[in-house]
């Protein structure tokens, strides 16, 4: 019997930065560990991973990083945890081939031996743990389910599925899989919830086929259509209809050229490479509006929505919507994006009116809806069940799915981020303690987290602006020589308040005055009273919480004049 632990360190009661944690006993194995992507009042911010915190200190512990697919939100802060220490990863030959590339663009350096591709037939020992991978249906080529041989069951890792019979997985396969844990015991299934709500059917290939071959052969001038990077088979399927018709492709979106390179390489996509167009920057001379040609527009989440609205609005450097352009809108917004993707179809329909919105029922999500949840249920009838991979609405909606085939409320573990659920000797024991969890904001390269304070600058600076206060102060005679000069960013005195820029000098002068009449200026309290005499002043005003920055230059116009130099004796008071 085992002492097993299962804590998530992220991806429950959100959507992204999946990672979760099994400890079995003294080993740690960590299964994905994903990213996501920042909400609209985080400014500046690029992407958001895990506090890993927790596995830095207990790095001596941790088997591997065994991935499922190769979706940001599984592999995104892949990165971040190899640069604390190298670490075995496990996954697919597709997977690690997107991975290799992600390390490359984040410069993290690694051993080619630390990535160590599986199959659905690989088994790895850890002692008495083995690791076991299952193929699953989901948009992507190699998928896996992940399960864990323990000494009291398998812990199954679904990661994203479905059983969409339009996919070509050898399904075969994974029911002999299923069925074989299921035999064995399943202590515990992890099991995705962000389609737990969803009760719609599948839309069948052979349908959607139809509708883009007849949208594509009776359409004249360029066809744009939006994407998901993750959707290689439908890729597949519209660059299959476009070269049937004669037509040029065009895909843009740096991450999914990445991922059709690796597609076509291990030969999950078939693109002759001559129907490959690639577009150059808009000039006089060039404006990519070939009436053969298709765009293929791509991104994760709000990507395709975001250069959809940029070639709207005419500022995308290769692509610019005109009148005769036709938009196919192959992205059902994800959680979230919602407003994003109903503001890019109002940009769209200021530009064009030939615009294609896919219904939902030709265009499925590719998580597992209500009744593929209850099938994987009934597969593996595991002893308790945890919802991962959404929100805590999803989570419950899952509860909701598993009550209905007959599980009772104390066999459902509803954990949050950095909950340790322990189980000993094959039975829960509850909530035992918690482990640091929370999210890192990176900023381009800087791979530390950015604070709140600077996250409190940047919203004050994008609600309410700046004021730039600036002034010469002769330290020896004690005058203000030249100045105050005030400079706005992002802050605009309305009509009524003509007096304030005024005003707001006579406040300088003033502060100036109490602080030049002594012995010895003390700079920083000088300028700290500038400040906050400013910053009453305007919010009693205007209501407006401005960040003010006085910049006082210490000049000695007499040494200037005596010297005949460059002011080699002025220096900044900041």
């Amino acid at each position: 019997m085992s002492k097993i632990n299962f804590i998530a360190l992220g991806g429950v009661q959100e959507d992204g930065k999946n990672l979760y944690c099994i400890e079995v006993d003294e080993k740690i194995f960590v299964l994905d560990c994903g990213s996501k992507y920042p909400t609209s009042e985080l400014y500046g911010i690029d992407v958001i991973v895990n506090d890993i915190s927790y596995l830095v200190n207990n790095m001596n512990r941790v088997q591997g990083i065994f991935l499922s697919h190769a979706h940001n939100d599984h592999i995104g802060g892949v990165s971040y945890l190899l640069r604390e220490k190298k670490l075995k990863v496990y996954g697919s030959k597709f997977t690690l081939a997107v991975l290799r590339s992600r390390l490359e663009d984040d410069e993290v350096e690694y051993d080619e031996d630390e990535l160590e591709p599986v199959t659905a037939k690989t088994a790895l020992h850890f002692g008495d743990v083995t690791v076991r991978f299952f193929e699953v249906s989901h948009n992507l080529p190699e998928s896996f389910g992940i399960a864990i041989h323990t000494n009291d069951g398998y812990i199954i890792y679904t990661a994203n599925y479905n059983f969409d019979q339009n996919s070509k997985i050898d399904y075969s396969h994974m029911f002999r899989s299923l069925a074989v844990f299921a035999k064995e015991g399943v202590l515990a299934l992890l099991t995705e919830s962000l389609g737990a709500n969803n009760e719609e059917s599948r839309g069948t290939i052979l349908e959607f086929k139809l509708r883009m071959t007849n949208l594509l052969s009776s359409t004249k001038g360029r066809i744009i259509f939006s994407l998901f990077s993750g959707d290689v088979l439908r890729i597949q399927q519209i660059c299959d209809i476009a070269i049937s018709q004669g037509k040029k492709i065009a895909i843009l979106g740096i991450k999914t050229q990445k991922i059709v390179r690796a597609a076509i390489q291990l030969g999950y996509l078939n693109i002759p490479q001559d129907k490959f167009v690639s577009l150059r920057y808009i000039d006089d001379n060039n404006k990519n509006t070939d009436e053969n040609l298709v765009v293929i527009v791509t991104g994760e989440r709000h990507e395709p929505y975001f250069m959809l609205q940029r070639m709207a609005r005419g500022t995308d450097r290769l692509v610019k919507l005109n009148a005769e352009d036709t938009v196919v809108i192959l992205t059902n917004p994800h959680i979230g994006t919602e407003k994003m993707a109903a503001k890019t179809l109002d940009l769209i329909y200021h530009v064009t009116s030939k615009i294609k919105a896919v219904s939902a029922s030709l265009m499925p999500r590719p998580d597992a809806n209500r009744e593929e949840i209850k099938e994987m249920i009934n597969i593996l009838k595991p002893k308790y069940i945890i919802p991962v991979i959404g929100e805590y609405r999803h989570q419950y909606a899952l509860s909701i799915v598993a009550n209905c085939v007959g599980y009772d409320d104390d066999r459902i573990l509803i954990a949050d981020n950095g909950d340790v659920l322990a189980f000993d000797h094959g039975k829960y024991i509850g909530i035992t303690g918690d482990v640091p969890c929370g999210e890192v904001m990176i900023d381009g390269k800087a791979f530390k987290d950015i604070s709140d304070v600077v996250m409190r600058d940047r919203e004050l600076l994008a609600k309410d602006g700046l004021i730039l206060i600036t002034a010469n102060i002769n330290p020896r005679t004690k005058q203000v020589v030249l100045g105050p000069e005030i400079i706005t960013k992002g802050f605009v005195f309305s009509k009524e308040n003509e007096d304030i820029d005024k005003n707001m000098k006579d406040i300088f002068m003033n502060v100036s005055k109490q602080f030049l009449d002594t012995k010895f200026i003390n700079w920083s309290d000088y300028k700290l009273n500038i400040k906050n005499e400013l910053s009453h002043y305007i919010y009693k005003e205007i209501k407006r919480s401005p960040i003010i920055i006085p910049v006082l230059i210490s000049t000695d116009t007499e040494l200037i004049a005596t010297n005949n130099n460059i002011n080699v004796n002025a220096v900044s008071a900041e």
